[in-house]
């Protein structure tokens, strides 16, 4: 299904730059949700801070940025690749780690080696909930969209047929897991959370290895995050669902930007200048989509050693939407989601957000102030 025309015109269209970049099949590896815990990237662009505009210098002198080299983290992508969060740090040098998973980054947050992280909604979450609320703050939105089903059209024509067949998602329990699962429960049909067994088979694959899985026949699709979606559709698969169809004004929330609470307290000027950044590079890539697409491409390059060929970018780009907007009352639904398909107890979310930089950032910018749904502080 493809992305609605309000999203395509919000972020990025077209076939620019990335058309001409070749697919090469390592890159899964890359996009595949982490290359783990990696390297300092203080080679490129993203980790040599540039004096700040006001020549002011902040409070720490490196800030650690963890996200996921994937499409659905484009702010981070894009803002690290063409330095625009590194220029609002001034001489504070930027010091990214990707990750394989929300788990990962959750644990590296909480054991201090990492200050400010890109991640779904599902492990922020629980992240939360499982340290009682101590240990980190929703800071910003960052993306909605790039989830879809994608099936094979051979074995699975209408959503009805969905039923008794094998659908893969990324890990039990992470942010589109529980939207499966939450969908087959609309569809009436009942699924164990734990063993994925039922009137669907839910089969939980690492996305680097879901690709081959479709085409070897041992799944018949999944529903999965971009470029994964994409890339499955470019070895013969058909989009069944988009998960924007699903959700009022068709948004919601696929990344966060978190912080760790000891570092926001100690570090609140490090912070905002983050935020500055990341809110400029959301600025950037909806006013030039088509370079913003490249410049993701050549990061996931950069990563992996091989970019996403055009048959797979082009599409994943379109169905993502960047925003500073955490959509904070899909992220309720998104946990009560996880609570009706048994994964979790009714977690208190009070108290997730801190979103005062992120608004001080944005009246600076001359830009409407965004809300916490009321899960602010307590």
């Amino acid at each position: 299904m493809p992305a609605t025309g309000k999203t395509r015109n919000t972020s990025r269209r077209g076939l620019a730059a990335a058309a001409a970049l070749p697919l090469l099949i390592g890159v899964l590896a890359s996009c595949g949700y982490g290359s783990q815990a990696v390297k300092d990237e203080t080679g490129g662009k993203a980790g040599n801070a540039a004096p700040a505009a006001d020549g002011k210098k902040l409070s720490a002198s490196e800030v650690r940025i963890g996200y996921f080299p994937n499409l659905t983290h484009a702010t981070a992508l894009v803002g690290l690749q063409e330095g625009l969060i590194a220029k609002e740090l001034g001489a504070t040098k930027v010091k990214p780690q990707a990750f394989n998973a929300g788990p990962s980054e959750i644990e590296a947050l909480n054991g201090g080696s990492l200050d400010i992280g890109f991640i779904g909604p599902s492990p922020a979450i629980n992240g939360y909930v499982k340290s009682k609320g101590s240990n980190l703050r929703i800071i910003s939105g960052s993306a909605s969209g790039g989830v879809k089903l994608v099936v094979n059209p051979e074995k699975i024509k209408t959503l009805d047929d969905v039923k008794g067949k094998k659908i893969a998602t990324p890990q039990k329990g992470n942010t589109q897991d529980v939207a499966f699962l939450n969908w087959i429960a609309e569809k009436g049909w009942k699924v164990d959370p734990e063993s994925g067994k039922g009137d669907v088979s839910v089969v939980r694959t690492d996305n680097k290895v879901t690709p081959d899985a479709f085409k070897q026949g041992s799944i018949d699709g999944a529903w999965v995050p971009e470029p994964t979606a994409s890339k499955l559709v470019s070895d013969g698969g058909s989009v069944l669902l988009d998960e924007t169809t699903l959700w009022p004004d068709k948004k919601f929330v696929i990344t966060n930007i978190i912080v760790s609470q000891k570092f926001l307290k100690e570090h609140p000027d490090v912070v905002e200048a983050v935020l500055a950044g990341t809110v400029k590079t959301n600025e950037w890539i909806n006013a030039n989509p088509d370079k913003a697409k490249a410049s993701a491409n050549a990061k996931l390059a950069a990563e992996g050693g091989k970019p996403l060929d055009a048959k797979v970018i082009d599409p994943a780009w379109q169905s993502i939407l960047v925003t500073d907007d955490p959509l904070a009352a899909t992220l309720k639904a998104q946990a009560d989601h996880a609570v009706k398909a048994g994964l979790i107890e009714q977690p208190d979310l009070t108290g997730i957000y801190d979103l005062t930089l992120l608004n001080k950032v944005l009246k600076a910018a001359g830009k409407p102030e965004v809300t916490d749904a009321a899960l602010g502080a307590k």
